[in-house]
């Protein structure tokens, strides 16, 4: 099916591809001739997408994917790079606070985001997959936090952060000191990323139904997961089960719980609010 036009008032960006399909938006990297390498523009333009996903309630998924034979390369080493040498303290804190907000506005976004990634994942574009909430690959898929070996920390637009959340203290540690590329098969065993397939398609093709099966979902739970999972990272066990009773509490409230109800005591699939119909409609 072709993904339909974009909601009225939606993004339309420049530097990368965005079509939303029966409620996922896909936005799709697309410099295939620089391995999706990012540029200024593309770093600003992939932050503003993600802070307004929210305002759209036909975007109920989002998938991000690469064009061409990686997924992202990274800062780009003509476009951003070279200009960065020489630069005072004052502007490069401004890029790399530009960059940081790309992966806050991820982690931000209420809708569930999975990345789709094969070939090079690398750099920013490492960062970018970790603030996925989830991350599947292709065998093909190579993860470079190549920090330490062009001269930097491996403390860049939040992987300090992330990746120990993901893979745990000492492998995170392992992969931010030395800066190898963690291979597909490494990366499954070390929880990187959830699934691995054979080829770019079959990454795109489980992606695509990932996002299907969240999109017809309930969205306002899924917002709700979401948001307790990034908020509970800093409770305390005390605080967190009372947070989560205070939410659960609101999504008792909410119509998809009694929908989901219905359909049971029906015998029929249940109908959420908002999600796309069996038939093709919204």
């Amino acid at each position: 099916m072709e993904p339909s036009a974009l909601p009225t008032g939606f993004p339309t960006p420049r530097t990368f591809g965005l079509a939303v399909d029966r409620g996922v938006a896909t936005i799709t990297l697309d410099r295939p001739e620089r391995l999706n390498a990012l540029t200024f523009e593309s770093y600003r333009e992939l932050a503003e997408t993600f802070e307004q996903l929210d305002r759209f309630d036909e975007v109920r998924a989002v998938v991000i994917r690469g064009n061409g034979r990686g997924f992202c390369s990274g800062g780009d080493q003509d476009d951003i790079i070279h200009h960065l040498l020489g630069q005072s303290t004052p502007q490069l804190l401004a890029f790399t606070r530009a960059t940081g907000r790309l992966i806050a506005a991820i982690r931000r976004c209420k809708r569930p985001v999975i990345a789709a990634v094969h070939g090079a994942v690398v750099g920013a574009g490492a960062v970018i997959a970790l603030a996925a909430d989830m991350r599947l690959a292709a065998a093909s898929a190579r993860f470079g936090f190549i920090f330490p070996k062009v001269g930097l920390c491996g403390a860049d637009m939040g992987a300090t952060y992330l990746l120990p959340r993901i893979v745990g203290l000492g492998h995170a540690s392992e992969i931010l000191f030395f800066g190898d590329l963690v291979l597909a098969a490494d990366a499954l065993r070390l929880g990187l990323v959830n699934r691995v397939v054979d080829t770019v398609e079959d990454c795109h093709k489980l992606a695509a139904e990932w996002a299907a099966r969240l999109a017809a979902g309930p969205a306002f739970a899924h917002a709700m997961t979401k948001q307790m999972i990034e908020s509970e990272a800093t409770m305390g066990l005390a605080d967190a089960i009372e947070a989560e009773a205070q939410a659960q509490a609101l999504c008792m409230q909410h119509g998809d719980f009694a929908e989901a109800h219905a359909a049971f005591k029906a015998k029929r699939p249940p109908q959420f609010a908002g999600a796309p119909t069996p038939e093709g409609g919204a």
